[in-house]
């Protein structure tokens, strides 16, 4: 044999090494094809059932038509406003008794607050009396809140009656004895081309002459705050009425979402919670400044609610949300991006979106030029939650709530 049929013979009777190469080429198309069709009926079917969603979300129309606006960074949650679990000392009062104590004040050692249902009641003891109801039933539900009324702010004023602040109805001054009330001023009012649609809290000077009152929307009534909230419409003002001349007249408008007021103790001017805005603006109510207005702190940790004197000389502020630093503040994400917040609310109703804030109750002691000097903390709002006052007497914190069915006590002797 010679050379070359011997290359020829070896390369015939060579040995082959089985593999499974050739069943897998053999199969790799059928494959391939399979799992073509399976996404083409995926992309099809999720095309299917999202493209009326995406049609119906494109017709309807968001209930908000939100600007857009600027807040500076959070501040860091240092020195005074450093985290602390101290507000979860409280005890909680009348738990399950009563609903959403927004507002707290006292006569000695009465206590006196206005509730969801509509109600004044007067707190003796461990006992509830019902002082008022300035609306009519049925109460309980959000469609009956113009009706039921809403008390908000309330204060004691020089002649020992109560002044209270109706979301609705007004303004009222109640005999804390025998529930006469007084209606001041009514609400749904037009006041300077402008409805007073949701009338929040008032401050009454030491004579009683003149009560300041804001109205944190002439557009958006109490019952859909998260709707102001997210619009952050400038439509809010601050009003003086005039308990002997019956005249009712604008101190300051275009704030977004004033809420707790509190007069200073010159009785020249009014500390606002600018609640949208995250600080407390000053504005000046008489004198040489009067009409005029700057700022008491600005670029708070959270969002302010009502303010009301400490035995310090100070000013308790409330805050029911914060801005965490570090973390991360959803309202202040959402505040320059209007488009997310209209998709929102395309979608989701106030109570559902309710769920999504994150809990934190923070109560701060703040002076002059904003200096915070203490706070209390109850992360998540295990103990004391969505928390919108703070009234100091005998030594005591008495918390209030504009959801909670409690009031929250806090001995200041234990913090």
């Amino acid at each position: 044999m010679n050379e070359s049929a011997g290359v020829r013979f070896r390369r015939l009777n060579r040995p082959q090494v089985i593999t499974e190469e050739v069943p897998e080429r053999r199969h790799k198309g059928s494959s391939t094809y399979s799992g073509k069709v399976f996404q083409v009926t995926l992309l099809s079917l999720g095309g299917f059932l999202l493209f009326p969603l995406l049609v119906i979300i494109l017709i309807l129309e968001s209930p908000i038509q939100p600007e857009a606006f600027s807040l500076k960074d959070p501040p860091s949650m240092k020195g005074c406003w450093e985290p602390n679990l101290k507000l979860r000392e409280a005890q909680r009062l009348f738990e399950d008794q009563l609903i959403g104590p927004e507002s707290i004040t006292n006569i000695g050692d009465v206590l006196f607050t206005g509730t969801a249902d509509g109600k004044i009641l007067k707190l003796i003891g461990q006992k509830i009396v019902t002082v008022a109801r300035l609306g009519s039933p049925p109460c309980g539900s959000s469609d009956d809140e113009p009706t039921c009324g809403r008390p908000l702010g309330m204060r004691v004023g020089p002649n020992g009656t109560l002044f209270v602040a109706d979301a609705y109805l007004g303004l009222f001054e109640v005999n804390p004895t025998t529930g006469a009330a007084t209606k001041l001023v009514s609400g749904g009012q037009v006041v300077a081309g402008r409805k007073l649609s949701f009338i929040n809290d008032l401050t009454v000077t030491r004579d009683g002459k003149k009560v300041y009152f804001t109205d944190s929307s002439s557009r958006w009534q109490r019952r859909n705050y998260m709707y102001l909230i997210m619009e952050a419409t400038a439509d809010g003002r601050v009003l003086e009425y005039d308990m002997e001349t019956r005249e009712l007249s604008v101190i300051m408008e275009n704030l977004r979402f004033p809420n707790g007021i509190q007069l200073l103790p010159d009785e020249e001017s009014v500390l606002v919670a600018e609640t949208t805005m995250a600080r407390i603006r000053r504005v000046h109510v008489a004198g040489l400044n009067k009409g005029g207005m700057d700022t008491f702190i600005d670029n708070l940790p959270g969002f302010p609610d009502n303010i009301r004197p400490s035995s310090n000389g100070g000013y308790w502020v409330a805050m029911s949300a914060v801005r965490p630093n570090p973390g991360f503040s959803m309202l202040d994400f959402l505040a320059q991006r209007p488009w997310i917040k209209k998709f929102i609310f395309k979608l989701f109703s106030q109570d559902v979106l309710m769920r999504f804030v994150p809990r934190y109750s923070l109560v701060a002691e703040l002076y002059d030029g904003g200096a915070c000097t203490r706070s209390f903390h109850d992360p998540n709002g295990l103990v004391a939650a969505y928390v919108s006052e703070v009234h100091e007497h005998d030594g005591n914190l008495y918390i209030g709530s504009f959801r909670s069915p409690y009031i929250a006590k806090l001995d200041l002797h234990k913090v």
